[in-house]
């Protein structure tokens, strides 16, 4: 039996406290993005094209249409965002830079705030990470940095016959050390910007070019509390190149990175919204 005070196993409750620091969260993030030239879009909690975006179509919440057509529930903004811009709005505005303040929901019943944030046309990421990075500093939370490149991985398979997705996606360090290659060795312990260097002198031209791109990045932004992680995997359907999270112990309270629509080239990223109002109400 169900009781009517009961809420489905992943849905949100914001009330009192809670929901004053999750408006908070959402007005400083607004205030910063309308400072930095952005425009709001709120875009349909339906979309025909979910499975463009998603990885795992598993995780989508499908419906039909009038007509009997594949529906999906909202469970990611960027590509549709992108889409809608472009394709619907196109005629009617040339603006490239867009934020959105809305929740995904994923199967079977998970919500999730988010503000989400796409710079269109853009191809620094650093331009993403520093507007991250303000906010987090206006609401005086303080993560670490993770910057990685999900490119490196999907190199190093096609290097190695040894290795697959399913070692990067597990962390198998044993198996990248028993490699004995030493410039891998090294990519595996790479932490800190200062040892880049000693390792794009070594590595295969593809690698130094990938890692050049991370050190960019790290140079292109003040933040302090940074580290590198060559070797983090997440399988993507857009981002396919540099990437950021934003984590404290085991929270990561955003993420963002590079991604190709088409022809076009953008960056944007994400706060998780339920994670950073825990940080703050803990």
């Amino acid at each position: 039996m169900i009781l009517e005070h009961e809420i489905p196993n992943g849905s949100k409750l914001y009330f009192g406290e809670s929901a004053k620091v999750k408006r908070r969260i959402e007005n400083v993030a607004s205030e910063i993005l309308y400072e930095n030239c952005f425009e709001e879009i709120v875009t349909p909690m339906f979309s025909y094209h979910q499975h463009l975006s998603i990885a795992d179509e598993k995780k989508l919440i499908r419906i039909n249409d009038t007509q009997n057509n594949s529906l999906s529930l909202r469970a990611d903004s960027t590509i549709d965002v992108v889409r809608i811009i472009e394709k619907r709005l196109g005629t009617n505005t040339e603006h490239k830079k867009w934020f959105y303040i809305q929740p995904i929901v994923t199967y079977p019943t998970t919500e999730q705030y988010q503000v989400g944030v796409e710079l269109m046309g853009e191809k620094k990421l650093s331009s993403a990470l520093s507007i991250a990075t303000s906010i987090f500093t206006k609401l005086d939370v303080k993560p670490l940095i993770q910057i990685s490149n999900i490119k490196i991985p999907e190199l190093l398979v096609e290097m190695f016959d040894e290795l697959s997705i399913e070692d990067f996606k597990h962390i198998n360090i044993d198996k990248f050390i028993r490699l004995d290659v030493e410039w891998l060795t090294k990519l595996v312990y790479l932490q800190y910007v200062e040892q880049i260097d000693a390792i794009i002198s070594i590595a295969p031209n593809k690698i130094k070019v990938e890692l050049r791109k991370m050190k960019d990045l790290c140079s292109e932004t003040s933040c302090e509390n940074t580290v590198l992680a060559p070797m983090y995997y997440a399988k993507m359907l857009y981002y396919d190149e540099l990437f950021f999270r934003c984590i404290s112990g085991n929270e990561v309270f955003a993420r963002g990175g590079r991604y190709k629509n088409e022809n076009l080239t953008s960056v944007g990223f994400a706060i998780y919204t339920d994670a950073v109002c825990e940080e703050i109400t803990k």
